[in-house]
């Protein structure tokens, strides 16, 4: 990636029966005005509307980039698998068809590709945003901790603003399908454990849309449980815990240190008192600003 004009990015967006929000993420992406760019929909066989949204905008003109498939899948995972083998990008981006790129995201990203050529994964902040699009929080994160990845209840480095170099999947680097709601969390872990390098750039690159149906919303228990089932696996301190009442107790106080150093690290920065900045809260939805055709 010797020069910005000829980098590459390849979105994969998974997608099963998103019709309300679909519309959204493809203009986020289409509205990024960068030209070398492949925005990949997987499609799992969706009846609400999503595959008539797909034709209708891979039919305009200006929408080359777009490639979509509809057909059953075996989830969101194996949607994404077969995305990421479709991309043909230097950089690819993982964004869920409820979410949302800000503008400028795939600029900035390049740019600090540049930066940090020895980095393999760029993960920036976010916003929180509701079911009609509205933002309502900002979400600033921290630098990379092995500590805190292993042990925090949640996944802190988010997926809707992280973007992975090629090399990763031509290393045969893949979502496990059997994870429903944690498979993120397994897949940075892994790579993690590979050798594989992350750097946080603190610039506002996504919209994440917290919403009834979301599984985040819908199914938090499941979550948590395959996120503690993975914790558990990559753990050199879990592991060695012979007893699972045990290495439950164990992994309840990692995880409250994990947290304490996590908050601790955002307060430190300033983060909790900018969470609810006025000039990115306004109201930002790509529907509004839609390109001709």
């Amino acid at each position: 990636m010797t020069d910005s004009r000829q980098v590459r990015i390849s979105i994969v967006t998974p997608s099963f029966n998103q019709g309300a929000f679909l519309e959204e993420a493809l203009l986020s992406v289409k509205n990024q005005s960068y030209p070398a760019t492949e925005h990949i929909v997987i499609d799992g066989g969706s009846a609400d509307g999503s595959v008539e949204i797909l034709k209708h905008y891979s039919s305009q003109p200006g929408w080359g980039h777009l490639r979509w498939v509809s057909e059953p899948d075996r989830g969101q995972g194996d949607a994404l698998n077969k995305g990421f083998r479709m991309a043909t990008g230097d950089i690819i981006g993982w964004l869920n068809s409820d979410d949302r790129y800000r503008n400028d995201c795939f600029k900035a990203i390049v740019r600090e590709f540049h930066r940090f050529p020895q980095v393999d994964i760029l993960y920036g902040d976010y916003t929180y945003i509701n079911e009609e699009g509205r933002v309502w929080r900002i979400r600033r994160e921290i630098e990379f901790s092995r500590f805190i990845l292993l042990y925090l209840h949640m996944l802190y480095i988010p997926t809707t603003s992280s973007f992975f170099r090629r090399q990763i999947f031509d290393d045969g680097n893949w979502i496990d399908p059997k994870y429903h709601s944690a498979m993120d969390y397994d897949f940075i872990l892994r790579l993690f454990s590979k050798g594989y390098t992350f750097q946080h750039i603190s610039e506002i690159l996504a919209d994440f849309r917290l919403h009834p149906r979301s599984k985040t919303v819908a199914h938090p228990e499941i979550g948590l449980r395959e996120h503690s089932e993975i914790s558990a696996i990559h753990s050199p301190i879990l592991r060695r815990v012979r007893y699972k009442v045990f290495r439950k107790f164990v992994l309840t106080g990692l995880r409250v240190a994990a947290r304490t150093l996590r908050y601790s690290l955002k307060l430190l920065h300033g983060y909790y008192f900018e969470q609810f900045r006025p000039s990115v809260l306004r109201h930002v939805n790509p529907l509004e600003d839609k390109p001709n055709g």
